[in-house]
């Protein structure tokens, strides 16, 4: 693995300067004019690599795979990782398809954090406006997370090239969880430590502006599955014998929608039935139902969850079933610090919003037409700092953001609009809309890299405002000290339908330059 050293008198220089610094181990401010042509040079690294930037996500849209089983993109991403000379490690937080690269020693680090995986039922031919599955039923990128891992190459690529060139000491890392659309591996990964060298995070995520986010970005979610245990009977000859589970999931299901009334405006909690019964005329002794409870910070959620958990125990009272229960994933809402989303609103102002073609805007104006959306089609202006809130969607590397100083980055790739979790948003994201949104986020990525490798008081100016931030509101684990990450979901729907999707594999081979 290559590293950069800063030369001895630099050094020399750098000990005096920095005595007053919170954060040992950075280097001098870079000047001005060099730290504009190590973006300058990031800048052309990208543009000469967005082909190979394009097929990554191409080709990782083509696997799409779903949570726990990023096989096939795992591999796939190790080994272009592998090929620009970065080091890779899998398998964290006891996660197979769990990805972290980094290159170059030192501090500061700045982790890219994002995430791979496709979504049940979300199989879709690019392009066409009309619902077309490649393979009915199969999983596919209806959120476009397979352009995530391409942007973030890209910038991590540009920025070893700056750092090469200009002597930047520090490092730069990548981290792919996965079964982010189950809000699963960034509280294991956490509690495991690979975070603990880091000392700024960028979280990455599409969408269709380009946008820097901070303060409370999302919210709080607690996934948890409730399982009750009976007794079967006869439905017809003997069922004052039965004690029925499934009549305690329903009971469970009804008593929440009771105590609706009584909670806070802003909680949401939604469920799926797992397991509800084989036939009509046999007691079930088994049930199941998943609940995920959300609110606008943790503690608020816990609260709701600690409710949820009672009713269960009374739905299993009035049954004579007996309940148990089992937190599968549990994520803190991301918390954005203004410090770290000014730079990078600093980059996206440099960049600039991609250009547009004539084309793309017809055909996403037709896309709007057809979803019955006003046609208004592409976005052409950066959003301005402060004007995205706070989401009421989840995402799992918000435990990140309380342990590492983080703010968040949206790069337009998207149709406004068209919604994720749904097969429309599976029409675009290996679409040239996507590409060139994906090296326009690329760029902002590793200029603001660049910012913070070059520019040591950024670091300790986003060390200060977190410390603050995160004495205001103390984070906890949710997740329990025992619990373990459930390496076999999503298991059998990837290998019902892996052999037909392979037959769409690009099998490309992504060459940087």
């Amino acid at each position: 693995m290559t590293t950069s050293h800063l030369p001895l008198a630099s050094a020399t220089l750098a000990l005096a300067s920095l005595a007053s610094l919170t954060l040992a181990g950075l280097a001098v401010p870079a000047a001005a004019a060099e730290q504009n042509s190590a973006k300058a040079l990031a800048y052309e690294s990208v543009d000469r690599n967005a082909d190979a930037i394009a097929a990554i996500g191409d080709t990782v849209y083509f696997f799409g795979e779903l949570g726990m089983q990023e096989i096939e993109s795992t591999k796939f991403v190790k080994s272009v990782f592998e090929s620009i000379g970065f080091t890779v490690e899998t398998g964290g937080g006891g996660m197979p398809t769990d990805v972290y690269a980094h290159w170059g020693t030192g501090r500061p680090r700045v982790v890219i954090v994002t995430e791979m995986d496709a979504l049940p039922g979300g199989s879709q031919t690019p392009g066409s406006i009309d619902h077309k599955p490649l393979i009915e039923g199969a999983p596919g990128h209806m959120e476009g997370h397979n352009t995530h891992p391409g942007v973030s190459i890209g910038a991590a690529y540009a920025v070893k090239q700056a750092m090469l060139r200009y002597n930047i000491p520090g490092s730069v890392a990548i981290s792919l969880g996965p079964a982010e659309e189950q809000l699963i591996s960034r509280p294991y990964v956490v509690r495991a430590g690979q975070f603990k060298d880091a000392d700024i995070a960028i979280l990455l995520h599409l969408g269709d502006r380009f946008a820097a986010g901070d303060g409370l970005m999302n919210y709080a979610a607690i996934s948890s599955r409730f399982t009750f245990h009976g007794k079967t009977a006869h439905g017809a000859v003997n069922p004052w014998d039965g004690k029925d589970a499934v009549d305690a999931v329903e009971l469970m299901d009804i008593g929440f929608d009771k105590l609706r009334e009584h909670l806070r405006p802003t909680y949401r909690a939604h469920r799926a039935i797992t397991a509800g019964g084989i036939q009509p005329n046999i007691i079930p002794d088994y049930g199941q139902i998943w609940w995920f409870v959300r609110d606008a910070n943790m503690p608020a959620a816990k609260e709701t969850f600690d409710k949820l958990i009672k009713i269960g125990e009374g739905a299993a009272l009035m049954t004579g079933t007996t309940m148990e229960y089992q937190i599968d994933a549990a994520s803190w809402p991301q918390l954005g610090l203004k410090s770290i989303a000014t730079v990078l609103q600093q980059n996206i102002e440099a960049v600039g919003m991609p250009q547009w073609s004539d084309d793309e805007q017809a055909f996403a104006r037709k896309f709007q037409t057809a979803l019955g959306l006003p046609a208004v089609g592409l976005n052409t202006k950066t959003t301005p700092l402060g004007a995205r809130g706070q989401s009421t969607s989840s995402n799992d590397n918000g435990d990140v953001t309380w342990v590492v100083p983080s703010a968040v980055l949206g790069f337009p790739s998207t149709v406004p609009g068209v919604a994720a979790h749904n097969w429309q948003a599976g029409v675009t994201p290996t679409s040239t809309m996507a590409h060139k949104g994906m090296v326009a986020g690329s760029k902002v990525l590793a200029g603001a890299i660049l910012d913070f490798l070059m520019n040591p008081q950024l670091v300790n100016e986003a060390r200060g405002e977190f410390e603050k931030a995160t004495d205001e509101m103390k984070y906890f684990a949710v997740l329990p000290a025992d619990a373990k990450p459930p390496l076999d979901l999503n298991k059998e729907t990837m290998e019902r339908y892996r052999p037909a999707m392979s037959k769409y594999y690009l099998n490309k081979p992504v060459r940087f330059e």
